[in-house]
């Protein structure tokens, strides 16, 4: 059977409160009274609430993290940016996702209720902001990794997008590339139109298709380029998954990558070596953000100013078989 606080006052012959006192490190009880209450404690084995301790104190020793799905392609490498971070420092971490949609994020707001966390870094799932900013506003130390759009509000950690998009237009002009395809993600993303903006700088084009971050769409609309006779000799695609995709049509349609198609990702994810051929991306430093972003939140709970713009760090177009 578990020991309770209840358990240590009783046997201590003091109150629940002197003893919280005691475990809180609060300097209102007796010396000699604090001495018994230890003895207590550990002869019994209690093991006060973490927790507990932590509300007590004023502070949980805890960060939150809002996403609105681990299956994100890069998720993972964001979630061990912000993991590694805080552990360094001693703190703990609770992740929330947004799977369930509205009933996510009553659960998630239930945890703020209990001041189950001190602060959270967000990747902004669909329909929060509103929500966001009021908790923002009322005090909830918050900061953004940014791929939606731009939230001044916020301390946020954004990467170069609009430079992605246009490190990979001067890559394939350079190749002598003159009628690319860009496939997007979905507009209402601002890391999508700033990738957009940044291209078509370099290497102005009307062939522009929206697309989902998904293999399918990649794959469907290639495969309806074809079947309509549109040229293209190149395809910018905003992920690397709907690049993917995109190979794979080609590949079935009997056209040869890069002879006669280039094809340029952006991410970086682990599986861009491992397409066939391997993909050409522009790499998103994406543990680099969740580090960045950890660290801004921990300099705000520990009363450190932070930067009154965005944390920017840089993207890097990497180079490999499907557009050498």
């Amino acid at each position: 059977m578990r020991v309770t606080i209840a358990d240590v006052a009783r046997e201590a012959g003091v109150s629940k409160t002197t003893v919280s006192r005691v475990i809180n490190l609060k300097g209102e009880v007796d010396g000699s009274t604090a001495a018994r209450v230890r003895e207590v404690i550990a002869d019994l084995g209690y093991v006060p609430s973490s927790g507990a301790v932590g509300l007590a104190r004023g502070s949980s020793r805890t960060v939150g993290m809002l996403v609105p799905s681990l299956a994100w392609p890069w998720m993972g490498e964001v979630l061990q940016g912000v993991v590694d971070t805080v552990e360094v420092a001693d703190y703990g971490l609770l992740l929330f996702t947004c799977n369930r949609g509205a009933e996510s994020v009553e659960r998630f707001t239930s945890q703020v209720s209990a001041r189950a966390f001190d602060g959270l870094v967000v990747v902004e799932p669909e329909n929060t902001l509103e929500r966001l900013t009021a908790l923002h506003r009322s005090g909830l130390p918050i900061v953004l990794i940014d791929d939606r759009g731009h939230h001044p509000e916020f301390p946020s950690v954004v990467t170069t997008n609009h430079e992605g998009g246009a490190s990979a237009a001067r890559h394939l002009r350079a190749a002598g590339r003159t009628r690319p395809l860009v496939l997007t993600g979905p507009r209402h993303f601002g890391c999508v139109r700033d990738r957009l903006a940044g291209f078509r700088s370099v290497l102005p084009t009307d062939l522009v298709l929206d697309g989902n971050f998904t293999e399918r769409r990649g794959r469907l609309v290639v495969e309806e380029l074809l079947a309509a006779g549109t040229e293209f000799d190149s395809v910018f695609a905003h992920n690397d998954i709907s690049a993917a995709g995109v190979l794979r049509a080609l590949r079935a349609a009997g056209r040869r990558v890069p002879d006669d198609i280039a094809v340029i990702g952006f991410d970086d994810i682990p599986m861009a070596e491992h397409t066939e051929p391997p993909l050409t991306t522009v790499r998103q430093p994406t543990r680099q953000m969740g580090e960045a972003a950890a660290r801004l939140l921990l300099s705000r709970l520990g009363g450190t100013a932070v930067p009154d713009g965005p944390v920017v760090l840089p993207t890097e177009l990497v180079v490999r078989h499907s557009a050498p």
